[in-house]
Parts: structure tokens; C-alpha cells; sequence
């Protein structure tokens, strides 16, 4: 395996998702019909955020001998989302204490898992993002084994393709397509800037109704038809 989108660290797309948070991203996709918001994963701190391009692996229950974690981190560039599917598993985590750390020394952006983590406490001495259903101690050793790599992968009812956008905070994480990045980006943008003349305009003396009304609230998600 060689390294991964080494472009994600500089990609200007990833710069401007930073700046904006899941709710601004959520709203846009649901203005675009776009199912990006992954159910169910949250982040094991509060103050968590990540932007990057997804790395893509998917787990499996092994049969018989041999089940693995997998060694790919050593292969991704920096600036990576790692996203795992392990088909929503609670019994058996699929990232703890090892991979945490060399993922914080390589500067990957964050973890995504549709399952469980261990070493919790670790990713949070780091301040390493990671998002998760919950944590739980039992090794996946034994138990899964990765199937592939770099492969549409499904997390909390969302598709997610191997290049795909996340971006990440306290509230969860969500998946923007990468064909339809820049789109949403703008849309996103757009939303933001409507929220904060809300918040300026109630600060001034406005009522909420009025500043609403003013800035098309309302409709800020409502989606639209594409051309």
C-alpha cells in the first residue's frame, strides 16, 4: 500500500470545511438532498473537530484463524480521515492505544468508526479526534479481519467513498460527496453568513422573528430541485 491522498493536508476544499461547523454542513446537505449526516457517531470529546478526505477500510468477522486490526497506518499521509466500518459491532473494537498514537505522530486528522474504540483515554491525552458508537475494551484481534481497503464503505445509513469529505465537531460528523464538495461548500457558506446577521441583528435590539424573517431562515435548508 502506498500513501494516501497526499493532497488531503493542502486541499483547499479541506480548508474551507474547517471552517465551518457539522450544522451549517447538515443544512446544506439537506438543501442539496444529499444523505451525508452519519447517525449514531459521536465524538469522545466534546472539543473534538476534523476535516480531511477519507481513507476508507471495511471489517469483517473472521472464520477459523488469523483475524487482524490491520497495519495500514503507516501507509496514509497526513491529513487523512481513517473511516472504519465494522458493521456497527459493540464486542469488538477495531482502534486503541497503537494506532492512536502513531496516527497523532503521522498528523492524521481523525478517526471515524462505525463501532467501538478502546484506550480512550489516550486519544484524549493526545487530543485525537475520534468518533465513535462507544468505547469497550475487547481486542478485534481474533474476531475481525479487514476485508479491503479504500472501497465504498457504509457508516451510521451513509455511503462514504474512499476520497469522500468529512468534517467533524462536537455535535458528530458528517460526509460530503466529493463530486459535489465545492457546492456544498457554498451552500454551507451561505447558511453561516445568514446566521450570523441573525445573531448580529438580535445583538443590536431586533426581535428573533424579525432577523429571521429578514435572512430567510426558514428556508436556509429547505431543499431545492437540481438543475
Amino acid at each position: 500500500m502506498s500513501e494516501t491522498l497526499p493532497g488531503s493536508a493542502t486541499d483547499p476544499a479541506v480548508r474551507e470545511l474547517a471552517l465551518l461547523d457539522t450544522s451549517h454542513v447538515s443544512d446544506a446537505l439537506d438543501k442539496l438532498g444529499i444523505n451525508g449526516q452519519i447517525a449514531g457517531l459521536l465524538p469522545l470529546q466534546r472539543t473534538s473537530r476534523l476535516a480531511g478526505r477519507a481513507f476508507t477500510v471495511r471489517y469483517v468477522p473472521i472464520s477459523g484463524t488469523g483475524g487482524t486490526v490491520g497495519d495500514y497506518i503507516d501507509d496514509l499521509a497526513p491529513g487523512t480521515v481513517v473511516v472504519i466500518d465494522n458493521a456497527g459491532r459493540l464486542d469488538a473494537t477495531v482502534w486503541g492505544d497503537l494506532l492512536t498514537a502513531t496516527a497523532a505522530r503521522r498528523g492524521i486528522s481523525g478517526t471515524v468508526i462505525d463501532g467501538v474504540c478502546r484506550d480512550s483515554d489516550r486519544a484524549v491525552e493526545l487530543d485525537y479526534p475520534l468518533y465513535a458508537r462507544s468505547r469497550w475494551m475487547r481486542t478485534g484481534k481474533d474476531r475481525v479481519r479487514v476485508e479491503s481497503y479504500d472501497v465504498p464503505v457504509t457508516l451510521g445509513g451513509v455511503c462514504i467513498e474512499a476520497a469522500d469529505y468529512l468534517v467533524g465537531d462536537g455535535d458528530g460528523v458528517v460526509c460530503v460527496p466529493a463530486a459535489r464538495v465545492h457546492e456544498v461548500i457554498d451552500v454551507a457558506t451561505g447558511i453561516r453568513e445568514a446566521e450570523e446577521a441573525i445573531r448580529k441583528a438580535v445583538e443590536a435590539g431586533a426581535s428573533l422573528r424579525e432577523a429571521r424573517q429578514a435572512n430567510g431562515y426558514h428556508a436556509l435548508q429547505t431543499r431545492t430541485d437540481r438543475s
